[in-house]
């Protein structure tokens, strides 16, 4: 097999691990997408091979039939020296955020004052094009926090982040009601406040009943803003907190990537052992102190 004719992938058996080993320079992001519209986008979120490639000793996963096509038609046109542009460094990619990622980031405030980056530059920019985002399709770029309206909109700022990401709102703004911080409630409030979040959340975590892993997310949380305790002790919390819904949201991964049928591991996601072990290990755990 020479190394410089592109092999398509497709039928060839390598595992998770060595596909990771031997990603070329644009990691699992399509270079053809990249090369031809600067967009980035993420290949990683699919564990098929379908339209991935074999160049030079490296491995590429691009993002539909037509750009693996236009790969293997002229693989040179899409890998250095003559791609037209490199894959950003890590931290200028941006990443989805999590709830339990986004409530971790506080008290650091959204951009735009939570109104969808997306839905105001492709309005134009226009008063009207002032819509709230949604908490469910919040991303971290540039150490910067920005909400978007729906999960389309967070895949056009993901893919195309330079283009959303440095705006300026305008002097005149829809009325908005004035943000509550937790820190500034009566108890009363303050407890509303976490009782609501484990509400929206609905945390479950693995061999707990709803019950108990809904009361340990609230203790979590209520000592993770409180106001009265000491930095330390609040950033121990909110450690504590985030570890907890990671741990919460294993059900519901692998709720979605579990199958009837047995899959060999080479077909699996290349994190689905892990967390399945994870979750095992969770049975005898204290989820205070574990």
């Amino acid at each position: 097999m020479q190394n410089n004719i592109p092999v398509y992938m497709q039928m060839l058996c390598i595992t998770p691990q060595e596909l990771i080993s031997r990603l070329g320079e644009f990691e699992q992001f399509c270079p053809v997408s990249l090369a031809e519209s600067h967009e980035l986008v993420d290949c990683s979120v699919t564990e098929s091979l379908e339209f991935a490639a074999e160049f030079r000793g490296h491995y590429y996963k691009m993002s539909s039939r037509e750009k693996l096509n236009k790969f293997l038609e002229n693989p040179e046109l899409y890998v250095p020296p003559l791609a037209p542009h490199a894959l950003p460094s890590a931290d200028m990619i941006p990443k989805r955020l999590t709830l339990s990622e986004l409530k971790s980031r506080f008290p650091k405030c959204a951009e735009l004052q939570g109104y969808c980056p997306v839905t105001y530059e492709d309005g134009r920019q226009r008063y009207e094009a002032l819509v709230p985002g949604d908490i469910n399709y919040a991303l971290e770029y540039r150490d910067r926090i920005y909400i978007c309206e729906s999960r389309e909109k967070l895949q056009k700022f993901l893919r195309s982040p330079l283009k959303y990401w440095n705006q300026k709102l305008p002097n005149k703004l829809p009325p908005l009601k004035e943000p509550i911080h937790l820190t500034s409630l009566p108890l009363p409030g303050y407890l509303e406040q976490a009782m609501n979040s484990a509400g929206c959340l609905k945390p479950k975590f693995p061999f707990l009943s709803i019950k108990r892993s809904a009361l340990l997310y609230i203790a979590f949380h209520l000592k993770a803003f409180n106001p009265k305790g000491s930095e330390y002790t609040r950033k121990k919390y909110k450690r504590k907190m985030e570890q907890f819904m990671e741990r919460c949201e294993l059900i519901t991964y692998l709720g979605a990537k579990m199958t009837r049928k047995y899959k060999e591991p080479q077909f699996r996601a290349i994190d689905f052992d892990h967390k399945l072990q994870t979750f095992l290990s969770l049975r005898n755990t204290d989820p205070v102190n574990g």
